[in-house]
């Protein structure tokens, strides 16, 4: 009997892990898409923001045809967010980001003060590097973050590249996890080697209640894993999702990153993305494999 209590509770467990969670958004891209689908308001995500002037996104993304991601399945495909000489966001005439090269995706219904950053969600995304359009290390990327409705802070951030603050000699070939920025020590909340032809699957539980967040972690069609404990982490603030990539200018001394910096010309660089979604884990719903 305890034999068979043990199979049942397993089984269970095993249930849970692959169950479909109910889900908050679903920012994966069906099959049969085009770069077209990203300008029309039945994409996913914002057609506005965030990217260069006069550019739209469907000069900016791109379909890979590569190995699907693990939440991809076989209805879904990658996209790729791009950068250029012209990814200048300029959120107002008066407020031109000559410092960054930026193009970011926000989910279409995560408007800054919408129900995806209340209570207890889980964060899904996997991210690929692209060969054929390598990041410049030498500088600073942030690659998936929460920006609060009033844009004083990132509540997460997934960051590669020479990032500030981080131990002089680290290897900037990494994947960083950091927590809120505007706290009085950032911390880094996990980390791994960015390694190519690989995907990097996240899933981050976000308790906006309680102001924690615990860190799942797997490669390529590996079932996701945890990697930290639940951490205390400041979530407060709401605001919007980004997935893509914000590329920060070099130089030292700088006072206004957003306009100060040196960018080098000639910039073709991509991140590969893959099953971007947020499901509610109210009720400890968190989904490991499809």
């Amino acid at each position: 009997m305890q034999f068979l209590s043990f199979l049942s509770l397993l089984a269970l467990a095993t249930a849970i892990s692959a169950q479909k969670c109910q889900l908050q958004f679903d920012g994966r891209i069906p099959v049969g898409s085009t770069p077209a689908s990203f300008d029309v308001n039945t994409s996913p995500f914002g057609t506005k923001f965030v990217f260069g002037q006069n550019l739209t996104w469907s000069k900016i993304i791109v379909l890979p045809n590569i190995t699907r991601s693990l939440f991809d399945g076989i209805a879904n495909i990658p996209l790729e967010v791009t950068l250029s000489d012209a990814s200048i966001f300029a959120p107002s005439a008066t407020n031109i980001q000559t410092g960054f090269r930026r193009a970011e995706l926000n989910p279409a219904s995560n408007n800054g003060t919408d129900p995806s950053t209340l209570d207890v969600k889980t964060l899904h995304f996997s991210v690929r590097k692209d060969n054929a359009r390598p990041l410049n290390i030498s500088h600073e990327y942030q690659l998936v973050f929460l920006e609060d409705a009033k844009f004083t802070t990132n509540q997460f951030v997934l960051k590669t590249g020479t990032i500030a603050g981080q131990p002089a000699g680290q290897n900037p070939d990494l994947l960083v996890l950091q927590g809120n920025v505007n706290a009085p020590v950032v911390k880094n909340l996990f980390n791994v080697s960015f390694t190519p032809n690989v995907w990097h699957n996240f899933a981050l539980t976000l308790n906006f209640t309680a102001n924690t967040v615990q860190t799942f972690y797997s490669q390529n069609a590996a079932a996701l894993k945890s990697v930290t404990g639940v951490v205390s982490n400041d979530l407060s603030g709401q605001g919007q999702f980004h997935f893509g990539a914000l590329k920060k200018g070099t130089g030292v001394n700088l006072t206004d990153v957003t306009k100060q910096g040196f960018q080098e010309s000639g910039i073709n660089e991509g991140v590969i993305y893959g099953g971007i979604f947020e499901e509610i884990s109210t009720c400890g719903c968190v989904s490991k494999f499809l």
